[in-house]
């Protein structure tokens, strides 16, 4: 899961000199390809933009917050809900970016940690629990609370503020479930808790939660200040990453600065988000035990979605093809463009597995619009929803062989996508199966 992988570190030699990749023949590249330099700038280039187009995202989401905290209603929340929603649109096309450019890997924990033990930040139903042998922070309630003892010491909790946040609760206790930032503590924040289990409906959390004259949870003066605090901080976060894929951006130099740096970087994110990452720690474990608490996006019922934008955005790197927010697109010479240069059937075949996946997410997609949400899809005894979600990730699997056929056609080496117990070994998975 997001925060379950640690940034996988490359043992890869760089290159001493610059030398032009058009003056010397590469064995990664066929004469009729595009040159490969070529090839990485338009990922990066696409990077920048998916990037951007989430910063955008996340400003808008900040406006709607705004206007909730300043005049709370149904109509205000519903507003910053939907917005959230649009922020992930873009935002999961990003996720392709993902276990192959250290940036951002050592970056990505700050905006999409997930799963959250949301008592750390607000207060939670009694069927909760009030402590977690594992955590200590299980339910320590931080808007309700002006100090808290972590490591023995008292910590002045009395200002909502980034460093409090990063700094202090974020992997309080060095249990990565404590995630205070990002997309899913926002989501937490509008929703609330989805009591509903595998029946239908959402979280519920009530605008009068940031109503100071007609407080609902106690301490509404504080939830707003977590609130407006933590989604400055995701439209800082997103502007950062922006600007790692710009002209003069860590992340762009180093995707783009060697042919096999850059190669690597490209097909270990789209192996490892196919497999390891979506196919089995987002899908086949929730699957496995049938747990609703599974779903990447639990409080507001929008896994589908999600899980559909990474899709997407494995299409967009493979074949280098970006269409931004405001309808512009992005594209240029592509990795499909090196491996049909040397395998028309590998490239083929490659690009027939995405279309599958795309197709087998867009009939979730649609049952989720239609008949039921993902965490009822998951659940026990659902036979025919089991079947949707069980065909989609067949489908990623499928896919991230064929990726395997594409890094062996381009002869790189030693690229190993990311795993997950729920596919490589399912009997560590504790649950019913």
């Amino acid at each position: 899961m997001s925060k379950g992988y640690p940034a996988r570190c490359f043992s890869l030699v760089f290159a001493a000199a610059t030398v032009s990749l058009a003056l010397i023949a590469s064995p990664l590249r066929a004469e009729n390809a595009p040159p490969i330099k070529d090839v990485l700038d338009t990922y990066a280039n696409i990077a920048e933009a998916t990037y951007g187009d989430s910063f955008k995202a996340a400003q808008a989401l900040k406006t709607s917050v705004d206007a909730l905290i300043k005049a709370p209603s149904d109509e205000t929340l519903a507003a910053a809900r939907a917005a959230w929603i649009a922020a992930r649109v873009p935002y999961m096309q990003t996720e392709a970016f993902r276990f192959g450019n250290p940036i951002v890997d050592d970056w990505e924990g700050r905006v999409n940690s997930w799963p959250l033990d949301e008592g750390l930040i607000d207060y939670v139903a009694e069927a909760y629990g009030s402590d977690n042998p594992e955590n200590e922070f299980y339910a320590a309630n931080v808007i309700a609370n002006k100090s808290l003892k972590i490591a023995g010491k008292t910590v002045d909790t009395s200002k909502i503020t980034p460093e409090l946040i990063r700094d202090t609760l974020n992997e309080a206790g060095g249990v990565e479930a404590n995630v205070a930032s990002g997309y899913h503590a926002i989501e937490f924040l509008l929703w609330g808790q989805d009591l509903n289990g595998t029946e239908a409906g959402a979280g519920n959390r009530p605008a009068t939660d940031y109503d100071l004259k007609a407080c609902t949870g106690g301490n509404c003066d504080r939830r707003a200040a977590y609130l407006s605090t933590v989604t400055q901080m995701l439209v800082d976060d997103l502007d950062w990453m922006t600007k790692q894929w710009g002209a003069k951006g860590e992340a762009r130099a180093f995707a783009t600065h060697d042919e096999k740096v850059g190669l690597t970087a490209i097909f270990t994110g789209l192996g490892s988000l196919s497999y390891g990452e979506l196919a089995g720690e987002r899908m086949k474990l929730g699957l496995m035990i049938h747990d609703p608490e599974e779903e990447h996006d639990c409080f507001s019922d929008n896994t589908h979605a999600s899980h559909y934008g990474d899709v997407v955005g494995i299409q967009n790197v493979y074949l280098a093809h970006y269409k931004r927010l405001d309808g512009s697109v992005v594209s240029g010479p592509s990795v499909s463009d090196l491996v049909k240069a040397k395998s028309a059937e590998t490239d083929a075949r490659v690009k027939a597995a995405i279309d599958k996946t795309l197709g087998k997410m867009t009939a979730l997609v649609e049952r989720a619009k239609t008949v039921e949400a993902y965490d009822q899809m998951i659940g026990l005894e659902n036979t025919e929803g089991n079947a949707v979600v069980q065909t989609a990730i067949d489908a990623l699997i499928a896919q991230a062989k064929e990726f395997e056929r594409a890094i062996a056609t381009l002869d790189l080496k030693d690229i190993k996508f990311e795993g997950s117990d729920s596919l490589d070994h399912p009997d560590k998975v504790d649950g019913p199966k």
